[in-house]
């Protein structure tokens, strides 16, 4: 007769098994800020710059949604998924105006006037700026020393926007761009909490194919009417190709099984490495060099980002709330 385990004990292939599935959670994390990481780059080479413009935002904002959308109708047939309920369509609608509408077009629009890089420090409060929407919407009290981190964060982002103005001779003032990508960090963070608040009912994978397809009768006309009518060289195509099925789609595939496999506090703070990524990713993809000024205020923000996060959340509630609105 085999003798009983000790409490709280699991067998010796659970261990092993449990702890392989969590590190497979991890690597399918890093995949999916990988992949996020180089939206920035890819967007900047689909819209190109104001002195060579190429696609124009908007197309990009719908030619990428368009793209997923296609994806998603396909794979939400495919796996015969039931449609949402009108409350549901209300949550993914907000996810809609943020990530499919309201993020990739200010981005568009700033990454025409300033490098990867500069936008990688600015939207690396994401992770900050998600939270203290979640607080708001989902109502949950944040202590009080994230808010002191967050605030931080913000004003390392001021200073450094206000030195990249002065270094470009227009002095002590904001760019338009910061104030877009600022407007973009909003748009996303609104984007991922609402889409949140239905992750539990829908599944993960069918909240961003959801939000693709109810985008397709606002995406499909817009990359219609906004179609090039000059030129396009084939890299920005190769960008807006990216930008559509990676960073609107297949991403968020590997993002949410590796937060459901590793957890989604540990998952989460994967996105640390994201504004490193796409700092790394410019070089070769754009020719942007590595600045120290640049790389010296993504590391700040992104501790302040660290240290914030583990106050995003009152001490009382649980892991398995946390988790649901990660």
């Amino acid at each position: 007769m085999r003798a009983a385990l000790p409490c709280g004990r699991f067998p010796e292939p659970m261990r092993i098994s449990t702890a392989r599935h969590e590190t497979l959670g991890m690597w399918l994390g890093v995949l999916g800020v990988a992949i996020f990481a180089v939206t920035l780059p890819m967007t900047r080479l689909a819209t190109g710059t104001a002195e060579a413009p190429q696609l124009s935002p908007w197309f990009v904002t719908s030619g990428r949604a368009a793209l997923a959308g296609a994806l998603s109708l396909v794979f939400l047939l495919a796996t015969r998924s039931a449609l949402p309920t009108s409350t549901q369509r209300k949550s993914l609608g907000m996810a809609l105006l943020g990530n499919a509408i309201g993020y990739p077009l200010l981005l568009g629009f700033a990454l025409r006037q300033v490098t990867s890089g500069h936008a990688a420090v600015i939207t690396a409060l994401l992770p900050l700026s998600t939270a203290a929407i979640a607080a708001l919407v989902l109502h949950q009290r944040a202590r009080l020393g994230f808010w002191l981190f967050a605030s931080l964060g913000s004003a390392l982002v001021v200073v450094f926007s206000l030195l990249r103005a002065y270094g470009a001779g227009h002095g002590f003032g904001f760019e338009w761009a910061d104030l877009l990508l600022v407007g973009a960090v909003l748009a996303a963070s609104m984007g991922y909490v609402y889409g949140a608040k239905v992750t539990h009912a829908l599944g993960a994978e069918r909240v961003i194919c959801w939000v693709c397809v109810m985008a397709l009768p606002i995406s499909v006309p817009g990359a219609l009417l906004t179609w090039p009518e000059h030129s396009i060289a084939t890299s920005a195509w190769l960008g807006l190709v990216y930008v559509g099925v990676f960073s609107m789609w297949a991403g968020f595939f590997a993002w949410y099984r590796g937060m459901a496999m590793g957890g989604a506090l540990r998952v989460s703070q994967t996105q640390l490495l994201q504004p490193f990524l796409s700092i790394l990713a410019a070089v070769p993809l754009l020719g942007e060099p590595l600045e120290a000024v640049t790389l010296g205020f993504a590391l700040a923000v992104i501790i302040t980002v660290f240290l914030g996060k583990r106050y995003a959340v009152p001490a009382s509630i649980s892991n398995s709330e946390t988790k649901e609105t990660s």
